[in-house]
């Protein structure tokens, strides 16, 4: 019988199935032997549910343990880009969708694509760690592990230890073989070099399909790199907004922490029926907050796009000019009936934002309770206490202002750009930043990150000069 393929050459053959930019989790143990041969320029980005990204190749000798590896992070090679994050927003990471892949050993999988990998044989049951969340929360599951156990099949009809996840996995990469899951069973695609298709049958209890001609195992890394995040303009950046889109738009009172370049290129470009989602709606230029510097000046704010009747819908907390005397345009298109509102309390607003980029699809909350603000909603009676439901925030695109950015697209705020600009970018499936300075990958520190680059699609630089006010005949 022919040799079985080394872990370094299954690690090889897994790494060559990551696509340029994918984020990707690998597990304890073998998984760890991916990231030595994943080239840097294909920009995949590996996430740590310990709270590293962009972490490469490992240098500590014989190290396959990822907590050994975070622990010291002295032996973690930093792919360019790479920040440090949270042990809790690296779950929320994985609960947004933003994982791409999860690479996860396995104990047993069955011929549905359920996954056991947390009970050792002979030791009772052991800890399932992250391994649960990155199963069911990555868009794709590879399962890496030898084919048999001291000759018995560990690809079987049903696992016999505890579910990691149920009817997940995609693909099985083993030592002798590469095989599909698929809704009508197992399908071997690959196999490793001298090995028949019958003596692998021979040693999976599940039964093996064959759709195609089984190919021998190849370990090339496709030379191809992913697109740049750059953009040359703010007009190229909000290109294909269409009609109807949800737009998540910071601002605070005045004109701090908003991408006015991108808000003057959306307004040139002219979609409608926007939902707006925002602390505020155009209260800037009607505020005392950030006056401008002479007469005849008016700040850029939403009113932009409220008065060009590009807003169809706003969810915010001020939408109302604090000057009864001064109101708002979006105020005089309410009152007209050309807009409609759900005013939210503030820091239900904040957390709506942030459940809708954790992945976490409504919460309980007791503010609110016995309101207007409950009304419609689902209440319920938590420790003698009425909470009600609300219901977590996702946008279509977020516009992010940031101070500077790298070419990978981590972001570094200043001042009042750190209020909802940083959950507003994990909650959006496309996000759009504005910053003054773009630096290469690798220039930033990566405890300085505050937004990962993975929560980033496109970035633009805000022109040199560029005033955040504007005369007032221009609107």
């Amino acid at each position: 019988m022919a040799e079985r393929l080394s872990r370094e050459l299954m690690a090889l053959r897994v790494a060559a199935e990551l696509r340029p930019r994918e984020v990707v989790n690998l597990g304890i143990g073998m998984p760890t032997l991916v990231a030595n041969y994943v080239p840097d320029s294909r920009g995949v980005v590996m996430h740590s549910e310990n709270g590293i990204l962009g972490y490469g190749a490992y240098a500590a000798e014989g190290a396959e343990d990822l907590d050994l590896i975070n622990a010291r992070a002295e032996h973690v090679r930093w792919h360019p880009g790479g920040a440090a994050i949270s042990h809790t927003d690296a779950f929320s990471i994985v609960r947004s969708g933003r994982l791409d892949v999860a690479v996860l050993g396995a104990l047993q999988v069955s011929e549905r694509g359920d996954l056991a990998n947390w009970m050792v044989p002979g030791k009772g049951v052991g800890s399932p760690g992250g391994g649960l969340d990155m199963a069911a929360g990555a868009k794709r599951l590879i399962a890496i592990t030898e084919h048999s156990n001291q000759g018995k099949p560990k690809i079987l009809r049903e696992c016999s230890y505890p579910l990691t996840v149920a009817g997940r996995v995609n693909l099985i990469v083993t030592d002798i073989a590469v095989i599909e899951v698929t809704t009508q069973g197992l399908v071997l695609k690959e196999r490793a070099p001298g090995w028949s298709t019958g003596e692998i049958q021979s040693e999976t209890e599940a039964r093996l399909r064959q759709v195609a001609p089984v190919k021998e195992m190849e370990f090339i890394i496709p030379e191809t790199s992913p697109p740049g995040k750059v953009l040359p303009d703010a007009a190229a950046a909000v290109a294909d907004i269409p009609d109807g889109a949800t737009i998540l738009m910071d601002g605070f009172g005045g004109i701090g922490g908003m991408a006015h370049y991108l808000m003057l290129a959306l307004r040139d470009h002219g979609a409608r029926d926007l939902t707006v989602v925002g602390n505020t709606v155009g209260i800037a230029r009607v505020s005392t907050f950030g006056q401008p510097p002479s007469p005849g000046l008016q700040a850029i704010d939403h009113a932009i796009l409220v008065e060009k009747g590009q807003v169809k819908h706003a969810i915010a907390s001020f939408p109302v000019s604090p000057s009864p005397s001064r109101p708002s345009a979006f105020e005089q298109a309410y009152q007209r009936g050309e807009v409609t509102l759900e005013v939210v309390p503030q820091g239900t607003l904040a957390e709506r934002l942030r459940a809708g980029g954790a992945g976490v699809p409504a919460f309980f909350t007791p503010t609110g309770a016995g309101t207007v603000v409950a009304e419609g909603k689902e209440t319920k009676i938590i420790h003698g206490r009425e909470y009600v439901l609300e219901q977590a925030i996702r946008g279509d695109y977020a516009f992010i202002r940031a101070h500077k950015a790298d070419t990978a697209g981590n972001l570094v705020y200043r001042g009042t750009s750190r209020n909802f600009n940083a959950a507003m970018a994990t909650a959006a499936r496309i996000t759009i930043a504005e910053v003054n300075e773009i630096v290469e990958a690798g220039a930033l520190d990566p405890d300085e990150i505050v937004t990962p680059g993975l929560y980033v699609d496109r970035i633009v630089q805000r022109p040199e000069g560029f005033s955040p006010f504007r005369p007032v005949e221009e609107g």
